[in-house]
Order: structure tokens, then C-alpha cells, then sequence
């Protein structure tokens, strides 16, 4: 099983409708289940107190829930094979997919991480510290200054067990690539073997080159869970059905 996640907190990944031209469906054709979950914490329009249950812990906060879901489903369903779970995820869902990584490392075990804003004391202060929250502290004085202290995933590089690839654009105009690199610097000091990968003048959506990473995320996941691997040099480009409009 594999799971597509976006954590929030202003929005969340799961579709209210089914079309056949999402990279997840596509996914889904190389014989893994692919799910996408929501969490405490998400979409705004749940109700304040749901969208607030990540305020103060914006790394952590949705990844319990998205490992209790499939939890359940591999207690529904026998063919759901709980020893080879992966997740994947863009910008936030980068984020969150190397945390899981990094929080349960015995649960999630391949992870494809696309520009994620790894290190969020590196990225746009309208996210994070909104989010995440800043706290006044007036000292013993009256003087008054303020504390910022996002958990990084560099800070559990040590944690990594499974597979992780790391992906990120290098002219990035969203998060900054500089927080993949410090990563990937992280992961190196920890004496942990992963994958990684520059789109070189892509942006924050990798724009024409959306292709191959479908191409490298999709054979990532098949590899390591599946056990197969590609054998030859030429990646295809995909063919997905247009919606039909009236």
C-alpha cells in the first residue's frame, strides 16, 4: 500500500471526485494500492478545532492518523500487506512523507519526498509560523521578544531504517532548495543511505519534467516494495485519458 499525503494545514489531498487522469490513479496501475487520508489538522472548512489540532506541532501532528487508516484497512482487507507500506507526497506532502519516515521508521517503509519543506526555518514565514505559532515571552524586565521553534525532519536523521528519495527543483520559486539540501546534509552526518534527485530549472510543479518524475517515483515504489526494477534506458511518456466535457 502506498499512500498520496498532503498535510494541511490549509488544505488537505483528498479528492471529492474520481477521474482517471491523476498520477494516483496511474500509480495504482503498477499493482499497489494507492489511498489518500485525511488528518486532524487539515482542511479549514472541517471546523475550527480540526483545523487548529496541528497548531505548535506542524511536523508531527497527521502522521498518527494517517498510520492508525491504514492500520485499519490492513485489519479489513487480507490483501493489504502491512509489512510494505509506502508514502509519497509534493511540497508539504514532501514534509510529511520523510517524517513519517523518520517518526515511525518500522511502520513506513519507502518514501518518495518531492520539495519538501523539510527545514522550516528556511521557508516562507506566512506558512510555518502562522501554522505553527510564535510565542511572546516578556522577561523579567518587560522586555518582550519571541520564540520560533519548528521541529525539523533533519532533526531524526538518525531514525531513517527504509528507503527514502528525496527530490527537489533547483531553481525552486516556493520552498527553497536549501532545506532538501540540509536534509540530505543531515541524512550524509547520520551515516544513511538514501536517493536523491535535482530537476535541474524546475520550478516549485517541475513543470515539463512532470513526466519523469512520475516515471521515477512510480519505479522507486516498485523496486522497493514490489521487487522489480526497470531494464531499460527510454522512459515513455505517459498516456492519460482527457476528461470528457459536455
Amino acid at each position: 500500500m502506498v499512500a498520496y499525503v498532503y498535510p494541511g494545514p490549509q488544505t488537505e489531498s483528498v479528492s471529492k471526485f474520481w477521474s482517471t487522469n491523476q498520477y494516483e490513479q496511474a500509480l495504482a496501475q503498477f499493482g499497489v494500492i494507492v489511498v489518500t487520508l485525511g488528518n486532524r489538522g487539515g482542511n479549514p472548512d472541517r471546523s475550527k478545532w480540526y483545523h487548529n489540532y496541528g497548531y505548535g506541532d506542524l511536523r508531527d501532528y497527521g502522521l498518527a492518523d494517517k498510520k492508525a487508516v491504514i492500520e485499519q484497512l490492513g485489519d479489513r482487507h487480507d490483501f493489504v500487506d502491512l509489512d510494505r507500506v509506502g508514502i509519497y507526497g509534493h511540497s508539504g506532502g514532501g514534509f510529511m512523507s520523510t517524517a513519517a519516515m523518520l517518526v515511525y521508521p518500522d511502520f513506513f517503509k519507502v518514501a518518495v519526498s518531492s520539495s519538501g519543506n523539510h527545514n522550516n526555518d528556511v521557508y516562507n514565514r506566512w506558512w510555518s509560523e502562522i501554522h505553527h505559532g510564535v510565542q511572546e515571552v516578556v522577561n523579567d524586565d518587560g522586555t518582550i521578544s519571541f520564540e520560533y521553534d519548528i521541529e525539523k525532519n533533519s532533526d531524526l536523521a538518525a531514525n531513517l531504517k527504509g528507503h527514502l528519495l528525496l527530490t527537489t527543483g533547483n531553481v525552486d520559486n516556493n520552498v527553497h532548495h536549501a532545506g532538501t539540501h540540509r536534509m540530505a546534509e543531515a541524512l550524509i552526518r547520520a551515516n544513511k543511505r538514501f536517493d536523491y534527485f535535482v530537476f535541474p530549472g524546475q520550478r516549485h510543479g517541475y513543470g515539463d519534467m512532470g513526466d519523469y518524475w512520475f516515471w521515477l517515483r512510480a519505479e522507486y515504489f516498485v523496486e522497493h516494495l514490489l521487487g522489480a526494477t526497470a531494464d531499460m534506458a527510454d522512459i515513455l511518456p505517459l498516456q492519460v485519458e482527457s476528461p470528457k466535457t459536455r
